[in-house]
């Protein structure tokens, strides 16, 4: 999934709401927009009204809670938190093809939860990818063809489960590296990069404008 690709669904989580173009023009294009509890009032102040709201509504302003109870799918499951609820409410609809903003920001340890589970959003059958004000992340598995990178444009390999992982059309040579440090700060040589792996990784590519 490129960033040229329909976006048919968008989860706005409840993280720092997002001010880059790119993340901005998925939701211009969404079909269908999830917000994180929260996460949905930046959205409606914004002129927004989002077709679910996930959670109980204990993050939303009383305005709003008020107004779009009618919205508000509460979820009472504590072992996963509102953007994982988000997802699967949007796949029970038959909704694969998704992207999230709003993800990142606030607590660093719920952008770090937040990131590393779309390796389990894949795993589920999920095309997901997450949007920041700086890149996109998107889970892989095995072997990649990513044909929409350009020359210098920064890049960062997060290995999860991947063995002989090596790339071409990277600057910096991958390895199947244990610590998530050691695959940053790489560089695209072209307009394409082939990543050869049997496993899993994540993938950030970043915005070039």
């Amino acid at each position: 999934m490129g960033r040229n690709d329909d976006i048919t669904a968008v989860i706005i989580a409840n993280g720092d709401y997002p001010t880059h173009l790119v993340p901005l023009r998925a939701l211009e294009k969404a079909s269908f927009v999830a917000c994180c509890d929260g996460g949905a009032d930046g959205y409606i102040a914004r002129g927004g009204v989002p077709d679910v709201i996930i959670g109980d509504g204990d993050s939303l302003s009383e305005e709003n809670r008020l107004k779009y109870a009618h919205l508000i799918h509460d979820v009472p499951d504590q072992e996963t938190n509102d953007q994982t609820k988000a997802v699967r409410y949007l796949m029970s609809l038959g909704r694969r093809v998704i992207t999230i903003v709003g993800a990142t920001g606030k607590r660093e340890d719920h952008t770090i939860g937040n990131i590393s589970l779309l390796i389990e959003y894949m795993r589920m059958g999920a095309q997901v990818r997450m949007l920041t004000d700086y890149g996109m992340f998107l889970p892989c598995c095995d072997s990649h063809l990513f044909d929409y990178s350009l020359p210098g444009q920064q890049v960062s390999v997060f290995n999860f489960t991947a063995r002989g992982l090596h790339a071409d059309g990277l600057k910096y040579p991958l390895s199947d590296f244990i610590s998530w440090w050691q695959g940053t700060l790489n560089e695209c040589t072209g307009r394409r990069v082939f990543v050869h792996a049997e496993g899993e990784y994540l993938m950030f590519f970043a915005h070039t404008y």
